[in-house]
């Protein structure tokens, strides 16, 4: 071990070289013993730092060497990264570090998808609720995988072996757009309380997703100029008009928080939690995921989500205007994501038919007219 101390120092330094490279530094340790051991660490790293180097340049990329890289490259920028890595340490786990790329095959993806339909989720009280869905499947295990894959074959140019990614992907139940009537919302906002029925208006009346709602600090809203700045997904960021429906709920707010706009006020003292009761809190996620779950049931409204209220809004702002202002309200980047609100509801059907009228002319007859005409100035030629 090539540990040492320099002149007038009480802790040991290392010198080494890997690879061509030299690495030198301050263990920190005045124990030979354990400045061995920085040492060991130091060159541990320094080897497999060479090894990721000579990946790089070579056609036998490791599975763990393309999730670090698409990390770095991709993943940490998506949307919600957290869960981006979440699925990506599943896939590093199942699949293994060392695993070479090329030696990922369709039996591996099969395994892959077999291993995590099997699989149980649980809901906001933590309960079992069976299997993973087919969508949740397609979105944490083919699809990262098969960017991984195409991305090392087309940009890094590594071996990769081919696999029929259209065999793999489940099918997945048509999205539901569901629609809550006047009296369902009604229903739902009267079983809620503390403020959770404040927060839930607001989402009827401005289309928000949740984490939109809980994120709304009152630097975001701005009475003098009518309007609001949501933060949206991936950190974008969109104005929203203040409606007076919008105003009313804002206004019964002020003065509830100094900068979170959605508060409940503590029943109970909670010392855990830190909570003192009658003051008033930020609305939470699991907080407001409890309280709508539990207050669907008692409102006697069935199949209904929070992320239904945001249909909700959707479906009735388009009826009275067009799919780009919709696109706009929703945050949409792409119009083909808000195109599937363009729907007909039994109602708008409905209403479509009882406005239709009979002809005043009968079309057969026009036809006929025409078609005599048409042989007149024929024989006239």
């Amino acid at each position: 071990m090539s540990v040492y101390k320099r002149p007038g120092k009480e802790t040991y330094s290392y010198d080494f070289q890997c690879g061509g490279t030299r690495h030198s530094g301050d263990t920190g340790k005045t124990s030979k013993r354990e400045a061995e051991k920085v040492e060991k660490t130091a060159r541990d790293k320094a080897k497999q730092e060479l090894q990721l180097a000579k990946q790089t340049n070579s056609q036998h990329m490791t599975f763990g060497h393309a999730v670090k890289r698409y990390w770095n490259e991709v993943a940490q920028h998506h949307a919600s990264p957290e869960t981006s890595l979440r699925n990506l340490e599943w896939l590093q786990e199942k699949i293994g570090p060392a695993t070479v790329l090329h030696e990922i095959s369709d039996e591996t993806v099969a395994r892959l998808i077999a291993l995590r339909r099997a699989e149980t989720r649980h809901n906001v009280t933590n309960k079992l609720t069976g299997c993973v869905s087919n969508g949740t499947v397609n979105r944490t295990v083919t699809q990262p995988l098969r960017h991984i894959l195409n991305l090392a074959r087309a940009i890094w140019k590594t071996l990769v072996a081919d696999v029929r990614w259209s065999r793999h992907m489940l099918k997945e139940p048509k999205e539901r757009i569901r629609e809550a009537s006047i009296r369902e919302e009604a229903a739902i906002q009267d079983k809620l309380s503390r403020g959770y029925d404040i927060a839930l208006a607001f989402a009827f009346a401005s289309g928000c997703r949740r984490m939109e709602i809980l994120g709304l600090r009152w630097d975001h809203v701005d009475f003098d100029g009518s309007r609001i700045t949501v933060n949206g997904k991936g950190n974008r960021t969109r104005t929203l008009p203040m409606t007076s429906r919008i105003r009313e709920i804002l206004e019964a707010c002020v003065g509830h928080h100094d900068s979170s706009v959605f508060t409940y006020t503590a029943l109970r003292i909670d010392k855990r939690k830190g909570l003192i009761r009658g003051k008033r809190y930020p609305v939470t996620e699991a907080g407001l995921k409890t309280a709508f779950r539990r207050a669907v049931p008692k409102a006697g409204v069935v199949n209904f989500r929070f992320h239904d209220v945001r249909h909700t809004m959707a479906t009735r702002t388009l009826r009275t205007s067009n799919i780009r202002v919709v696109q706009q309200m929703l945050g949409h980047e792409d119009v083909a994501t808000t195109a599937k609100y363009a729907h007909a509801v039994m109602s708008d059907l409905e209403a479509a038919m009882e406005a239709a009228t009979p002809t005043q002319t009968p079309t057969m007859k026009s036809n006929v007219a025409v078609s005599n005409g048409i042989k007149r100035r024929i024989s006239a030629m």
